[in-house]
């Protein structure tokens, strides 16, 4: 298997404490652990928006630290917790990182059947800031699969959706990653979803990595 992120005595202050770690590529890794555990530190540093205090980050042999953040974050795209909304259209939120990242614009079909697959029942003209959290979450999901990145990194992207709705969406999100040959690093709140779809599970608990 092909080595995507190798992680050697990483520290982040009394945060996070990584002696050696590796996630593969093409391959749907799942981090579980309590809260304030250190799980999105540990995301936020394989995105570059956080430095370790010590220590080192390999991604695709070669050190974060060598790599243009810019350029990095083109190719391995964050999805945070709290969604980012525009006061804007859906569709406008939709095609924002587009924009930012020069891609394409699919057409507005295509984007009407994507949010229709993440059962967002939204038209591309209404206001994306009356939406729900449950609804904005989607629509920022659904912004970052058009960036059609290598890696997807996922901070509980279905934590405020029900249960039988979080099995659809994360089974959306896995097939999408599979069948695209990309890479999926995802922290989720459930046990159940992560045992299921994971083909690598890492407990983060206290800053420590069990695996």
């Amino acid at each position: 298997m092909e080595i995507l992120f190798e992680v050697s005595n990483i520290k982040v202050k009394s945060i996070l404490r990584i002696d050696s770690l590796r996630i593969y590529k093409n391959k749907v890794t799942c981090i579980i652990g309590p809260s304030g555990s250190g799980k999105t530190t540990f995301l936020r540093l394989l995105n570059k928006l956080h430095s370790p205090d010590e220590g080192k980050i390999i991604y695709q042999g070669q050190s974060l630290e060598e790599i243009d953040s810019v350029k990095h974050r083109q190719h391995v795209v964050m999805l945070s917790q709290k969604p980012v909304m525009f006061s804007k259209s859906v569709y406008d939120n939709l095609v924002v990182g587009c924009h930012f990242s020069n891609k394409p614009i699919p057409p507005k079909q295509e984007l009407q059947t994507l949010l229709k697959q993440l059962q967002v029942n939204k038209e591309m003209d209404d206001d994306a800031s009356l939406c729900s959290i449950g609804e904005k979450q989607r629509i920022a999901l659904a912004r970052v699969l058009l960036l059609d990145p290598d890696v997807y990194l996922m901070d509980e992207p279905s934590s405020a959706l029900d249960q039988t709705t979080e099995r659809m969406i994360v089974d959306f999100i896995v097939r999408k990653t599979k069948e695209n040959n990309k890479s999926l690093i995802m922290i989720t709140h459930s046990d159940d979803i992560a045992r299921k779809f994971a083909d690598k599970l890492i407990t983060i608990e206290k800053g420590m990595i069990y695996e």
